[in-house]
C-alpha cells in the first residue's frame, strides 16, 4: 500500500478484532473526554517514540475529530513508511455514535 485508505467505522471494528492499531490524533483535553478503546493518543510530541517502536507492517487506524485532519496525519505515517494505514471517515464522532459501548475515557489507556 503505497496510499492510505479511507474506511468507516464498521471496517475499521474489523480491523480492531485483527489487531490493528488505532491512534487518535485529537487534542488532549477531547482524548481525555473519550476515544476509541485500545486507541493511543497521537501528538508532536508522542509521534517520534510511536514510530520508532511501532510495527510498521501492522494496519494502523488513524482517527480526528470528523475524519478530515486523519486524512493528512495518515498520508504523512505513510510517508514515514507504514505500510498499511487508515482514516477512519467520520472521525471519533461517528465512531462514538456507531460504537458507544467500544468508547473510554481517561487521558491513559
Amino acid at each position: 500500500m503505497s496510499e492510505f485508505k479511507r474506511i468507516s467505522p464498521q471496517q475499521a471494528q474489523e480491523l480492531r478484532t485483527q489487531g490493528a492499531v488505532v491512534v487518535d490524533i485529537r487534542d488532549p483535553q477531547s482524548f481525555a473526554n473519550g476515544h476509541i478503546s485500545g486507541s493511543r493518543h497521537l501528538d508532536n510530541h508522542s509521534l517520534h517514540d510511536f514510530i520508532s517502536h511501532a510495527d510498521l507492517d501492522a494496519p494502523l487506524i488513524v482517527s480526528c475529530y470528523h475524519g478530515n485532519s486523519s486524512q493528512g496525519a495518515a498520508a504523512y505515517l505513510v510517508g514515514q513508511g507504514f505500510s498499511e494505514v487508515y482514516s477512519l471517515d467520520g472521525g471519533f464522532e461517528l465512531w462514538r455514535a456507531t460504537y458507544p459501548s467500544e468508547t473510554a475515557q481517561s487521558s491513559e489507556e
